[in-house]
């Protein structure tokens, strides 16, 4: 927990140090000193070079100070915010709260109550407590925001028996009504009605049928029309249907639906948070699963949009039903700007690693605002390209446009969605490698779901 300092007891000060020789975002640790003073103890945590702080390296160092105080016994720290907030302003300060927040997170476990028993202190992070020595405005909102990046984290975590369709659904309608969010299910009676042919030969054959949440926070009614969408993918388990996934790429196929939760989460967020802007999420859930009525490679689907669509692999299914979620929002909810967000491909794992998400828009100034947005989060995005020459590769003689290309898999991805988009201004976000990890890259994250995006899509509409 955060609290600010009134001169309660502590175990240990932490102080942020700068050198002109570091830059700390390309070591492995932090460097940190252990001291003391007037009978104090006091870590020094080095941050490098000035000129190369950023909120990141701040949400990293206070991670890094709880870590080391928790190794060496403590139960509290204060922090000196002194130095930050110099340098970041209010960015820091919330930087400073967010990475504890997200640090102290406890990751989703099924262990055995005996096996929990004994490694209970070693893993219940409630009793430590970081003071703040100054205190700020920030708290709250970036205490809501940081719960619900948790709960985007929890959701993914959770095993895929656990968080099917309808499951995922009942979570999501549970936390909407906490704090009083509207949000709408559409089941496959809808997704039938709607001829969302993309959705439904994605999701009819798995014995967990395929449903939609709409989530809204119309919070600026005095522009009602003014909405913007985010489609997240909510795959709550691929096998890659008929195009089976091998073995060893399966195991954390639970992580598909990232793009919904991130979705769902931002939502929460900026309506847990008052946020005066008006944005919906929807949020298509279907299992990729093999069975006799599985739809295969050859197939030609009809979208809900009127385009139809010839699958090459089934295992690029994503975007197929993030396809009929977007002309939903378009023509349903009245979308001006339309956003997606999904764990879509292997190729930008390859390109970008987990440290970054690649982005793609056909609108530079829309585009400008998300990349402004994510300057003060941290996280990081790189620009894919939409070169003319890209858009053959998913030109067919079958049908409108088919699901998959030879190579280009990241860009090829984000192309077939700029097919759906009417137009409007829209960006792409494929989060695949940033969005769930083996082992943590920061230290303010655990070995699972990182909730990646949902920091950024907050600021996006809390900056508007």
């Amino acid at each position: 927990m955060i609290q600010f300092f009134n001169n309660e007891a502590y175990d240990f000060k932490i102080n942020f140090t700068f050198d002109e020789k570091t830059n700390a975002m390309r070591t492995a640790a932090f460097k940190t000193t252990l001291a003391h003073e007037d009978g104090k103890q006091i870590i020094a945590i080095n941050l490098g070079k000035k000129e190369h702080v950023g909120v990141l390296v701040v949400k990293r160092a206070v991670a890094t100070a709880i870590n080391t105080v928790k190794k060496l016994g403590g139960k509290s720290m204060l922090v000196l915010t002194s130095e930050i907030e110099s340098l970041l302003g209010d960015d820091g300060a919330k930087a400073l709260m967010l990475g504890t927040f997200l640090n102290l997170d406890t990751p989703v476990s099924y262990k055995s109550k005996k096996t929990e028993e004994k490694s209970e202190e070693k893993t219940n992070d409630n009793g430590f407590v970081v003071y703040l020595d100054k205190s700020n405005n920030h708290l709250e909102e970036t205490k809501n925001l940081a719960e619900y990046i948790k709960i985007a984290r929890k959701m993914v975590n959770e095993p895929g028996s656990k968080m099917t369709p309808k499951l995922m659904s009942e979570s999501m309608v549970s936390y909407a009504k906490e704090i009083g969010l509207d949000i709408t299910i559409l089941d496959e009676n809808h997704i039938q009605e709607m001829k969302m042919g993309a959705l439904w030969a994605v999701g009819s054959s798995s014995g967990n049928l395929p449903k939609i949440a709409v989530v809204r926070h119309m919070g600026d009614p005095a522009n009602k029309d003014d909405i913007t969408a985010i489609i997240g993918k909510g795959l709550t388990f691929d096998t890659g249907g008929y195009n089976l996934k091998p073995g060893n790429s399966m195991g954390n196929m639970k992580c598909d639906m990232a793009g919904g939760a991130v979705a769902f989460a931002t939502i929460c967020a900026l309506h847990k948070n008052n946020v005066k802007a008006n944005v919906i999420a929807v949020i298509p859930m279907a299992e990729n699963r093999i069975s006799r009525e599985s739809f295969t490679a050859g197939d030609v689907l009809h979208s809900m949009s009127g385009k139809t669509i010839e699958v090459l692999n089934t295992d690029a299914e994503g975007r197929l039903i993030m396809s009929d979620a977007m002309t939903y929002a378009i023509e349903k909810e009245s979308a001006k700007r339309v956003m997606d967000i999904a764990t879509l491909t292997g190729a930008v794992v390859a390109a970008f690693g987990s440290y970054t998400a690649g982005v793609m828009s056909n609108n530079d100034e829309f585009l400008t605002e998300f990349l402004t947005a994510a300057k003060k989060t941290g996280e990081q995005y790189w620009q894919l390209p939409r070169h003319d020459e890209y858009y053959g590769m998913i030109e067919t003689p079958m049908a409108d446009v088919k699901n998959s290309g030879d190579g280009c898999g990241a860009i090829i991805a984000g192309l077939f969605m700029e097919h759906f988009t009417q137009d409007l201004p829209w960006v792409h976000i494929d989060v695949a490698g940033t969005s769930f990890i083996q082992s943590p890259k920061y230290e303010f994250m655990k070995q699972g779901g990182t909730g990646a995006g949902v920091e950024t899509l907050y600021q996006l509409f809390a900056k508007r």
